[in-house]
């Protein structure tokens, strides 16, 4: 598998690997309509164009995706996505190191994930994020926000 920079061009199938990866998520707070399963190609496109967008390809096939936004010096992450099929298998995780190591810049690392997503609080605690905050949205849905601090240099 490669992590390499994701083009515009990507847009359709990092939508197609979107929506595939989040219908799990709305099944598990009954909502059909959460953001990423509603966001147009358009919108995809512009966010790869105008931010950090990483592509995991396993021979030819596009596996996951993940997107950053520099605001500052923290890293707005967002839209971890990896294919139904291969989830657990370490493409998050080389998602997420790949865009940590891509942003050296960054002295931190904000996301949010909802609060019955127990495999990505998981994942994020395992990579060094700490939960910040939780924030009630309805009465299914409580964000949980997370920030991954960069260490400090040795020496």
């Amino acid at each position: 598998m490669k992590i390499v920079q994701a083009v515009p061009g990507d847009a359709g199938e990092i939508l197609t690997v979107q929506r595939a990866a989040y219908v799990a998520e709305a099944q598990l707070y009954g909502d059909p309509f959460i953001p990423p399963l509603v966001e147009s190609l358009a919108q995809v496109r512009k966010a790869v164009e105008t931010g950090v967008a990483l592509k995991a390809v396993e021979d030819s096939r596009l596996v996951g995706a993940v997107r950053g936004r520099l605001s500052g010096s923290t890293c707005r992450v967002g839209r971890l996505v990896v294919v139904p099929d291969l989830q657990g298998r370490g493409v998050g995780t080389a998602l997420l190191t790949a865009l940590h190591e891509r942003l050296p810049q960054a002295e931190a690392f904000d996301l949010f994930t909802g609060h019955l997503s127990e495999g990505n609080l998981r994942l994020y605690h395992r990579l060094g994020y700490r939960e910040t905050r939780r924030e009630r949205m309805d009465d299914h849905l409580t964000l949980v926000h997370l920030r991954r601090t960069r260490p400090a240099p040795q020496g």
